[in-house]
């Protein structure tokens, strides 16, 4: 029987408060992102689920949700591997811009392109698909080996690198996953099959927040 994996988005980040891109650089959870994380660490502990190891990026906010949702959970001793293959997309030249100066610098449309298009990065930055080519590799050569081997594993990252995941899992195309917005805090659990497809998914706690 293959294993379960565990999807979660860090909780707010004061970046993501004030609008900012955010990238590589590493602001704290805000009060709320602390909330979420420990929200999302309560409905992992009702859904009964013990870890056999944990994934997360090389950011403070996705360690600092991690480590929230495993004293939720009771193991604050849980094995971890942080590597930055799981990071934020790198937004480049935009990294600590408010979201409005960007608009007024560059113009709406290409803000617009840079956010949300599959394959066009912002300037120095990643796009979603150069996000995808780190994430993938490190997620077949790291991590699904693991599910597949039965065990229970759970990876708190980001709103691009999971949704990069995402895509593989849910069988997106490149439009589909423009649309996608990941809740944060909320986890996803994937039941996956011998061949790694995805046998059942289920979201614990309330997507509607996702922005």
């Amino acid at each position: 029987m293959s294993g379960t994996l565990v999807l979660v988005r860090h909780g707010q980040s004061d970046w993501n408060l004030k609008n900012l891109f955010t990238g590589w650089k590493n602001p704290e959870l805000t009060e709320l992102g602390v909330q979420e994380a420990n929200t999302g660490g309560k409905a992992l502990a009702d859904y009964g689920i013990k870890f056999d190891i944990a994934f997360t990026s090389d950011l403070k906010r996705a360690q600092d949700t991690l480590k929230i949702i495993l004293e939720n959970v009771g193991q604050t001793g849980l094995e971890t591997i942080k590597d930055q293959a799981l990071n934020e997309r790198d937004y480049g030249d935009l990294s600590g811009l408010n979201k409005d100066d960007a608009r007024a610098k560059w113009g709406e449309e290409q803000v617009h392109i840079w956010r949300r298009s599959y394959d066009v990065p912002p300037p120095g930055g990643e796009s979603l698909r150069d996000t995808g080519a780190r994430v993938w590799p490190y997620y077949l050569t790291e991590i699904l080996p693991r599910v597949l081997r039965g065990e229970k594993v759970l990876v708190a990252a980001h709103g691009n690198s999971l949704r990069s995941l995402v895509m593989v899992l849910d069988k997106l195309t490149k439009e589909q996953i423009l649309g996608v917005n990941l809740a944060t805090g909320v986890p996803m659990v994937y039941k996956l099959n011998a061949d790694s497809t995805v046998a059942s998914k289920e979201v614990l706690g309330d997507m509607s927040g996702a922005h």
